[in-house]
């Protein structure tokens, strides 16, 4: 590693880690400012504020929020650079534009790992205690009762509940149908189901009906004690809580409701997805913003760091805007999550073969 790439690497670094970190002690202030009232009328010590909400409130908006100051930092300190005719230098000097670029994907590439993994196995656990924080003490979102569950537990095999609680593990109304093919081999209907344990479930006031050909068996009664391969918390399960689950559990529990036929799981696919997809802007950041700020301009740094927040938030816009689709499923979450990437990446190529070189 040559001493022009260690500069340029401390530059890049330096100048990311000291805006991230200003950034978010104003918005440290702000937010404390805003649930300050929530804070006292809980009578939670500093102590508590600290340790249970800010020390995850800090890494999980950070790494939200870091292919925007990959962006402005790049552009920042490149300009700088240009202004003082580093830049011309460098280049006067026989090194190449391909070459000039190397330490700072190398940059780009320390902060894609660091944001893999915090995206993948350090941020869910601490965006379930945040989440957790909240629901406790500033806003309760988290509901206690489920209403119109349908799914296929195993190939075959429907569950439906019109209604589950929480508290008392039970529901009212419930279908358990099998089939084979498309034909209806039994149904189970009955007004109440209630949860054992160790899979075990327990349907009252039942009917059970078994389907042969043309006859058709019909038994009642008042318990039913069946193997269901679900447990309570998976009927709650939102699309809130894919921030929760590390890639390894994320992947597994789209497996299974894949499986089962549920509809919810747009949205976490389209966290999977994100999860790659925005440790992966760093580069095209990268090389938007060397590519826009490496000419020395009239306007200085003002004018590229005005083209750059423009561009910047049109691609926080654009991922917003394009994520939505892919919960309502006018989208794939493939095409919904990367297809801002792509655009991205295509402005940044022509933009390279523009530099001065």
């Amino acid at each position: 590693m040559k001493r022009l790439d260690r500069y340029i690497i401390f530059k890049f670094l330096g100048t990311f880690f000291f805006s991230i970190v200003l950034i978010m002690a104003i918005a440290i202030v702000f937010d404390l400012t805003e649930k300050m009232d929530d804070f006292y009328e809980a009578q939670l010590t500093w102590q508590e504020v600290i340790m249970g909400y800010y020390i995850y409130f800090v890494p999980y908006y950070m790494n939200m929020f870091s292919s925007l100051f990959i962006f402005i930092s790049v552009i920042f300190f490149t300009s700088k650079l240009a202004a003082n005719s580093e830049i011309i230098a460098i280049l006067a000097a026989g090194v190449s534009f391909r070459r000039l670029m190397l330490p700072y994907f190398l940059s780009a590439l320390l902060l894609f790992i660091m944001s893999f993994l915090m995206a993948g196995y350090i941020i869910p656990p601490a965006s379930g205690k945040l989440l957790s924080f909240e629901d406790k003490y500033v806003s309760k979102f988290k509901s206690e009762n489920v209403r119109n569950v349908q799914m296929e537990l195993e190939p075959g095999l429907v569950l439906y509940i019109e209604s589950f609680q929480k508290r008392s593990n039970s529901g009212v109304r419930t279908s358990l149908e099998r089939f084979e093919g498309k034909s209806l081999r039994s149904r189970i209907t009955a007004q109440a189901i209630r949860y054992d344990s160790l899979y075990y479930w327990h349907f009252d006031q039942y009917e059970k009906r078994d389907f042969d050909g043309l006859h058709e068996n019909i038994e009642r009664g008042a318990r039913l004690d069946t193997v269901l391969q679900i447990q309570p918390y998976e009927l709650f399960i939102t699309a809130e809580e894919a921030q929760q689950m590390t890639n390894p559990e994320l992947r597994e529990h789209i497996n299974k409701q894949r499986e089962r036929g549920t509809g919810n799981v747009q949205a976490f696919e389209t966290e999977w997805h994100k999860r790659l997809a925005s440790p992966l802007a760093a580069f095209i950041m990268t090389l938007l913003g060397v590519t826009l700020s490496c000419r020395k301009s009239k306007g200085g740094m003002g004018k590229n760091l005005g083209i750059g927040l423009t561009l910047s938030a049109g691609y926080i816009l654009f991922s917003t805007v394009s994520t939505t689709f892919a919960v309502s499923g006018s989208m794939t979450p493939f095409m919904a999550v990367w297809l801002p990437n792509f655009i991205f990446l295509a402005i940044g190529i022509f933009l390279y073969i523009q530099a001065p070189k």
